[in-house]
């Protein structure tokens, strides 16, 4: 009976934990992904499949801890900006940035990442569901310069072809990275 009693509690607790992040908070409201972060091994190959060159801009749309942005700055030497819209998570990153001493190249917006400005990115990382990809197709359609590249982790752009698919194992599995370049063959 105690264990019961016990269970019940944790249950009552743990959803009431759970409700400002999942239900009511504002901040997340608007999330179109769940937060899972991309391997570090594969967010060096999606970097590499998008021909990420020294000065370039970068944008990592849902940029999590930061991992790609930081990558970015560090190994490829470009500039690079992170849309995060978890206020913990932007903190993390930040301090992450701050901890490697990126703070000239790296910088986080905590924001929805479907208000952001993307013209002058020369390539967008995504790793979002293919309906949020989706949700964004028509803003990247409108922002993106010529020349940009779009590189996405495991899910699609419908509409679009990619210009390369890169298979990668990391951590038991296969990922794919589709690589678009703007303007976007359909």
């Amino acid at each position: 009976m105690r264990r019961v009693a016990f269970v019940g509690l944790v249950l009552i607790l743990g959803s009431a934990a759970l409700r400002p992040v999942w239900g009511q908070s504002k901040d997340y409201s608007k999330s179109l992904a769940p937060y899972v972060p991309s391997p570090q091994e594969i967010v060096e190959k999606m970097l590499e499949a998008a021909e990420v060159k020294p000065g370039e801009l970068v944008y990592d749309l849902g940029s999590g801890d930061g991992r790609v942005i930081i990558t970015a700055a560090k190994k490829f030497k470009a500039r690079s900006v992170g849309v995060e819209i978890s206020p913990r998570l932007v903190k993390e990153a930040r301090e992450r940035i701050k901890r490697e001493g990126l703070e000239d190249r790296c910088r986080v917006i905590q924001g929805d990442l479907r208000e952001v400005d993307l013209s002058d990115a020369d390539v967008v990382v995504l790793y979002l569901l293919t309906s949020s990809n989706e949700l964004l197709r028509p803003r990247l359609e409108r922002s993106l310069k010529p020349g940009a590249r779009v590189v996405s982790h495991d899910f699609e752009i419908r509409e679009w072809n990619p210009v390369r698919v890169v298979q990668a194992e990391a951590h038991g599995r296969i990922h794919s990275i589709y690589v678009y370049e703007w303007p976007a063959s359909k």
